[in-house]
Parts: C-alpha cells; sequence; structure tokens
C-alpha cells in the first residue's frame, strides 16, 4: 500500500529540494547547491511521475501521478485521491467515496506535508554522500541523522546533471522494501491560477465533507 505522506515526501524534494546542512562530502554539497539554486528560481513546477513499491519478497507494484507546486500551494494527484493545499487548508479528496477531508495545513497530519518543510526537512538532520555517476545522472544518498525516527534508512536522488534537475528518488525502508520515484516529465515556470489549488466541492454533487478542522 502506497503511504500518501512517503509520495508526499518524496515529490516535493524531487520539485523543491533545498540545500543540505548536513556534513561529509562536500562534493554533494556543491552538486546539491546547485540543484537547490536553481530549483528555488522556478516561480512554479509541474511534474508528471511513477512510483514503484518493492516489497521484501521482490514483487512490484507501479502506478502514476501528477504534482504541481507554486510557492507553498501544491495539488497532487494519485491513484484514487486528489490532495490540494492553497497553503491553509488542506483537501483530500477521496474519488470512489466522493468524499473530502478538510484540514487545516499545521495540524501536522501526513497530508500536512509542503515545500517549506520539505526544505526543513533537508536542512537539518541528514547526512550526504556522493555516489558517483555516469554520463547523465549524478547519485546522492541522504542518511538521516537520527534513524530511529524515520521508517527509511537512505534515500537516495538521482539527478540529470545537463539540467540541474532530480530525475528520481528511491526511498529504502527500514522492512526491506523500496519505494521508488521516477519523473516521466518536468516542466517549470507555468502559468498556473491560484484556482487550482483549492478543492471546489460544488463540482462534485452529492460529496460528503468531513471537516477535521
Amino acid at each position: 500500500m502506497f503511504s500518501k505522506k512517503n509520495i508526499l515526501i518524496a515529490l516535493l524534494s524531487v520539485v523543491s529540494l533545498s540545500s543540505v546542512n548536513a556534513q561529509n562530502d562536500p562534493k554533494a554539497k556543491s552538486i546539491l547547491d546547485d540543484l537547490s539554486a536553481k530549483t528555488k528560481a522556478y516561480t512554479s513546477i509541474k511534474a508528471e511521475f511513477s512510483f514503484t513499491t518493492e516489497k521484501k519478497d521482490k514483487t512490484k507494484e507501479t502506478q502514476n501521478g501528477k504534482i504541481q507546486t507554486k510557492g507553498n500551494k501544491y495539488k497532487l494527484e494519485i491513484p484514487g485521491h486528489e490532495i490540494y493545499c492553497d497553503g491553509k487548508t488542506v483537501w483530500d479528496y477521496i474519488k470512489e467515496a466522493n468524499e473530502v477531508q478538510v484540514k487545516d495545513m499545521e495540524t501536522g497530519g501526513e497530508d500536512a506535508m509542503n515545500p517549506s518543510t520539505i526544505f526543513t526537512m533537508y536542512e537539518k538532520g541528514y547526512k550526504y554522500k556522493f555516489d558517483g555517476e555516469d554520463a547523465t545522472t549524478q547519485t546522492i544518498s541522504l542518511f538521516p541523522e537520527n534513524p530511529d525516527k524515520k521508517k527509511f534508512h537512505t534515500v537516495k536522488l538521482y539527478i540529470d546533471k545537463t539540467k540541474k534537475q532530480i530525475s528520481g528518488v528511491k526511498m529504502m525502508m527500514k522492512d526491506g522494501s523500496s519505494q521508488t520515484y521516477t519523473i516521466k516529465s518536468f516542466t517549470a515556470n507555468a502559468a498556473i491560477p491560484d484556482t487550482d489549488f483549492t478543492f471546489n466541492a460544488k463540482a462534485h454533487p452529492g460529496i460528503s465533507v468531513e471537516d477535521l478542522r
């Protein structure tokens, strides 16, 4: 089963990774600083992705999704869910049930992730290491300094050398499974209206609204 929290962590790191305040590898730091400078200059980002879970028994499941961000606003589309955030409120629309759950972004629930929290996540509490590169891709591993508080032990970032963009993220879980996110398309600085980050209940006749605020 896919975790919405893990998907948000991985994908928002793809589209809004900040510089990492960790230690041990100056080459990795230089790459991440360049990546951060470029991504922070974007006014908005749209991306399509695939995400694959591989269990300990090596069985795999792959699905597709979309994400768009603008400042601290985002919209995430994954199978069965559309998650909207206007910077203050989070709406999780559950398609099959025609139900929307409404939360304050600050409540700390699993959907309270946003680009600014991802900046904080990567700026504090991680060490990093440059793993290597080939003709097109550089690989960096991130390790939490307090692993007891995480379900994963390593996050691998795959960075397109020419575009200076993340092309994939692999989260290696403590239970022996892994979750891999691959960017299929990436568009920066698109004109996205703010209304795209607000859920419109009127467009869904008969919808059930569960206000958790």
